[in-house]
């Protein structure tokens, strides 16, 4: 038998083929009626004025033209990207350093590893409402500790120039996530790259500089998509803590769209602010996946060389 025919692949039958496409239906189904159905409706609902009760009335770009004269708009669009650009390095240096720290073989190696991780895991929630305590100007723990120190702490949420720099700090609680993905990558790293690289006189900082970071360079670039991805889709801890205040300081983008859709009843404007925010989160990511030749590093691309 020839390697061409050992290679062909092999045609299923009617029976084969239906069996497949059963097995497949229940999640071509669910996405259906749960995701690309609703992904459509909002996508048609953008174009219209839509207060829930009534039926949709025909608005054509009417709401995306309202966007040009909303200031809370372009407020809450401001805060999320500075909050995006700021928090998202932040959280991938954090993450990565506690996983070189974690990346050793000691004592109870794995106990300090669920530690760091556990945070990661606990609902946003509760999360909110512990940091909410924790940030308190009265009886914050934070303005307690800056107290001993004879520092009197500043009110984080409810002063505008603090209240976004207090939910950038709490965006560390969970790089937890992103430590355990860096381990992985880090563990990946062959150690003869590390040997050859002492040989050649490396010291440390060279070594991280040169063989550490390029060869983690893919996990950083997802890191970084998913990071952005995921802070340009804040909710439940502004919505919890500061509702939007003081002054919109941190009106976050998904809490003004909340509140145009569940508390104005403005369905057709809250579908059109929904769209705008995908297409800006989707040019950012085609930004970073553009740039990323430049720095990310594939060990694929010298064997296929």
């Amino acid at each position: 038998m020839s390697l061409n025919a050992l290679l062909k692949p092999k045609r299923l039958s009617f029976w084969e083929s239906l069996t497949a496409w059963l097995f497949v239906s229940p999640w071509i189904i669910g996405f259906i009626l749960f995701t690309g159905g609703p992904i459509l409706a909002s996508f048609i609902l953008s174009f219209t004025h839509w207060d829930i009760v009534n039926p949709p009335q025909w608005a054509g770009i009417e709401n995306y033209q309202d966007m040009l004269q909303d200031e809370l708009f372009f407020q809450s669009l401001k805060v999320t990207t500075i909050y995006a650009l700021i928090a998202v390095p932040l959280q991938i240096i954090v993450g990565l350093l506690i996983a070189i720290l974690l990346n050793t073989k000691i004592r109870l190696i794995g106990l300090y590893r669920t530690l760091f991780y556990l945070p990661a895991i606990l609902p946003v929630v509760s999360v909110a409402v512990m940091w909410r305590w924790i940030l308190s100007r009265d009886w914050g723990l934070i303005n307690w500790l800056l107290s001993l120190l004879g520092i009197q702490g500043p009110g984080w949420l409810s002063e505008p120039e603090w209240v976004l720099p207090a939910l950038i700090l709490m965006s560390l609680w969970g790089v937890g996530a992103g430590m355990l993905i860096y381990l992985a990558g880090l563990q990946g790293i062959p150690t003869d790259l590390y040997e050859a690289a002492k040989v050649d006189g490396a010291g440390t900082w060279a070594l991280f500089r040169y063989v550490t970071i390029p060869m983690i360079s893919p996990v950083i670039l997802f890191q970084l998509v998913v990071g952005l991805i995921g802070a340009f889709q804040v909710f439940s801890q502004p919505f919890i803590m500061t509702q939007g205040g003081p002054q919109n300081a941190s009106l976050f983008y998904l809490l003004h769209l909340f509140r145009n859709a569940f508390e104005f009843f403005r369905m057709g404007y809250a579908s059109a602010l929904s769209w705008v925010l995908f297409i800006y989160i989707a040019i950012l990511t085609v930004l970073v996946f553009r740039f990323s030749a430049a720095w990310v590093f594939y060990e694929g691309e010298i064997k296929n060389e």
